[in-house]
């Protein structure tokens, strides 16, 4: 791999952690990944990224929204598309 080849380690990230791809392929992003600082970077939030997600639970579910806290969101949703198409 060529230093610039940082793309190519995002696209083929998930595989490369899921063992996926061919063993040489393998080396040659961990290569790439071990000299070159941003994707050392990139690599490493997105390990602590997995363990958060996989380590939070909320603490209670969120509480109903009432019927007309729902009528009046959908009518600001419903008047904001109105503004956007008189502003066409």
């Amino acid at each position: 791999m060529k230093e610039n080849d940082c793309q190519d380690v995002f696209a083929r990230l998930s595989e490369l952690l899921d063992r996926e791809l061919p063993a040489g392929t393998c080396e040659d992003l961990e290569r790439h990944i071990e000299n070159c600082p941003p994707c050392v970077e990139f690599v490493e939030s997105l390990k602590k990224s997995v363990v958060l997600h996989r380590t939070y639970r909320p603490a209670a579910d969120p509480p109903q929204l009432s019927r007309e806290v729902k009528q009046a969101l959908r009518n600001a949703y419903e008047r904001m598309l109105a503004a956007r198409g008189a502003g066409k």
